[in-house]
């Protein structure tokens, strides 16, 4: 449906997150009419970004399907950027689902953005198991639902993700130095979904990466984007990393929280492995798109001579 304006409606879930906020960013730039579904007494500070975009802002409990139904009338596409565990992904994502179908909306585009989780088998990443329970949910509406799949946030080689080794110039990886690995953008990834959710007709699956590379590519990124010379190290095999896993996780379960240090560690030997690489990619769907390099992401300090 359109707006009062005539251009599409989006309802975004999860527009006062990262993701979210540029999701919302970037379909503002496109020309989309946006609303941000927000919860209750969510700080003003929060909200101004959004509101300086144009953004309506709409109150509405996660808790209650027919409060997020109302504030989901009128939409061309709902867009969940939620982040959380299971309540969040399964529970909340579930009344939001079932608000977008009761509201009339024909559109969902769930907070899947990640790696190729339906390629793994369950047990192997803890967050992305939420994600495979949501799909079985989704995939049972009556919603064109499509899911945006990323790889890597490119942007987390700058500290959260521990691959690239700054101090030490090293480039860290398991297993097999060759393997390719999905990486994208925050930035991308954001845009790239703006077009989705302003399309009106999109499959179940749409598979993106900014740049895929191996850990030799990392090398050559960090290189030029740090201006000094990187060399890659491997630490061992698949099977070395799961053992850390289990010992991180023994010693450090930190069950309630969204990201503990193993559970980034279970994204790399999904990506390490090359059981979560996407077999294929949809990046020319949208001709318009400018995809961002990992060098690009690491930093802007190019042609510095390499130390």
């Amino acid at each position: 449906m359109e707006s009062a304006t005539g251009t599409p409606l989006i309802i975004v879930a999860g527009a006062t997150g990262e993701l979210g906020g540029l999701i919302a960013h970037a379909l503002r730039d496109k020309g989309a009419s946006v609303r941000a579904l927000v919860r209750p007494g969510t700080a003003a500070t929060r909200l101004a970004d959004l509101r300086a975009r144009g953004v309506e802002i709409r109150e509405a409990s996660l808790t209650s399907v027919p409060d997020l139904t109302e504030a989901c009338r009128g939409g061309h596409c709902v867009v969940s950027a939620l982040s959380g565990l299971g309540r969040v992904i399964i529970d909340l994502q579930t009344n939001l689902l079932k608000a977008t179908e009761d509201a009339g909306v024909k559109r969902f585009i769930p907070s899947d953005f990640s790696l190729d989780f339906t390629r793994l088998p369950r047990g192997t990443n803890r967050n992305l198991d939420f994600r495979k329970t949501f799909q079985e949910i989704a995939d049972k509406s009556n919603l064109e639902v499509t899911s945006v799949l990323n790889g890597m946030f490119t942007d987390l080689l700058k500290g959260d993700a521990p691959l690239i080794a700054k101090p030490i110039s090293r480039v860290i990886y398991w297993g097999d130095r060759d393997q390719p690995l999905d990486m994208t953008s925050m930035r991308d990834t954001a845009a790239y979904t703006a077009r989705v959710a302003m399309d009106t007709n999109t499959p179940r699956w749409l598979r993106i990466a900014g740049e895929v590379v191996d850990a030799d590519g990392l090398r050559l990124a960090a290189s030029e984007a740090y201006g000094k010379s990187f060399k890659t190290m491997r630490i061992g095999g698949i099977g070395v990393l799961s053992r850390m896993i289990d010992v991180t996780r023994l010693l450090a379960p930190q069950r309630e929280e969204v990201f503990p240090p193993w559970q980034g560690m279970q994204y790399m030997r999904n990506m390490m492995s090359g059981r979560g690489k996407h077999p294929t990619l949809d990046n020319d769907r949208y001709p318009d798109m400018d995809w961002q390099s990992v060098r690009e992401v690491l930093g802007d300090n190019y042609g510095v001579p390499v130390q």
